[in-house]
């Protein structure tokens, strides 16, 4: 299947040609279906720029359900049984595609809030401000083993805190903006790259391919070829399409090796504790301490450790000395070295060093 190409049409009928299971995640920000009930004007009487094209207008709720439902159907069967969805909306629609979401058998994963840092103001001062949007991340289906989340890169990216589901990121402004021949912003709703950035950041991996099909002025596709992605987009407007093409033209790709994904230890082979003292990293006899170095415990040869009347595995002693229900000996015991305590499972990380 040929990737990296926008496909200029109607988005249910694109979908039906692509073949079954061929993308690995589908990003969609699909019409929101405003129901604008006339012009808005600031204080100073100038005329805000609704969205008001025809392609965010339906004649009904039930026209606009049926619309999700043959997208979302569609979608779902390009999609890798391993693969997943994110859509957007506001609270215009994101109810309505939530439920056709769940009704067609994607099971939510989370549902994370774009809080925008610079929203436009409340004019009529008749309702609250409107300064956030939501995604629905979404696996194909409910028993799925396998989906992409690449928790700890999130986590490194997020000054080692786990990432939350509230992300505050900016409108899209400035230079990042799309101009159309008149200077002015080309598409109404034009989403940051940063969100995307964070969106496939968290649920790719290099190389893997994504389908937009609201592609609109390439934002998913932009950041896609930055980071080392595939795209493909299907947008029905050629004007849209051809500003697009431009924009993806002018990325830079990130050098490849700069690409690689921060991996989780939980896929990273399991090192028992015996094989520290196998490596000669620790002997029997020595002292391992607790976090605070007011409680001790001996290796033995077998990997166990004994304190005084009791004994057990890293984890059974360390539950024990807590009272705890569970407890991991890696990050609990520590050794003594000449900068103060450090955990055991920088011992560990040199048996997998070696070992790579």
């Amino acid at each position: 299947m040929a990737t990296d190409r926008i496909i200029v049409g109607d988005c249910i009928e694109a979908l039906a040609r692509l073949p079954d299971r061929s993308v690995d995640l589908v990003f969609a920000d699909p019409p929101y279906n405003l129901q604008l009930g006339g012009d808005l004007h600031r204080p100073d009487n100038s005329k805000v720029d609704a969205v008001d094209d025809a392609w965010d207008q339906f004649a009904s709720f039930e026209h606009y359900d049926r619309f999700t439902k043959a997208w979302m159907s569609e979608c779902r069967r390009v999609l890798k049984d391993d693969g997943a969805l994110w859509v957007i909306g506001s609270y215009h629609n994101i109810f309505r595609v939530g439920a056709t979401l769940q009704d067609l058998g994607f099971w939510v994963l989370n549902d994370v809030v774009w809080r925008k840092s610079n929203p436009m103001p409340n004019f009529k001062g008749t309702r609250f401000t409107n300064a956030h949007e939501t995604l629905i991340w979404a696996a194909k289906s409910r028993g799925q083993r396998r989906y992409t989340f690449n928790y700890d890169a999130l986590k490194t990216a997020n000054d080692d805190l786990q990432m939350r589901s509230d992300w505050c990121l900016p409108l899209c402004t400035g230079e990042e903006r799309v101009k159309g021949e008149d200077g002015h912003k080309a598409h109404p709703t034009q989403k940051p790259e940063a969100l995307l950035h964070r969106v496939i950041l968290a649920s790719t991996k290099p190389g893997e391919v994504i389908l937009d099909p609201f592609f609109g002025t390439g934002t998913t596709g932009a950041a896609a070829k930055r980071l080392g992605r595939h795209y493909i987009g299907i947008e029905r407007e050629e004007e849209y399409a051809r500003l697009a093409e431009r924009r993806i033209a002018a990325v830079q790709p990130i050098d490849p090796e700069l690409l690689v994904v921060t991996g989780s230890k939980k896929s990273e082979p399991r090192i028992p504790f015996g094989m520290v003292i196998e490596a000669g990293l620790l002997n029997p006899g020595d002292e391992l301490f607790c976090p605070k170095g007011s409680r001790r415990a001996k290796v033995r040869p077998d990997g166990s450790l004994i304190a005084g009347a009791l004994t057990g595995s890293i984890h059974k002693l360390g539950a024990m000395m807590d009272d705890a229900p569970a407890c991991n000996g890696w990050t609990f015991w520590h050794i003594k070295t000449d900068r103060g305590l450090a955990p055991i499972d920088l011992l560990r990380a040199k048996v997998r060093a070696g070992l790579a």
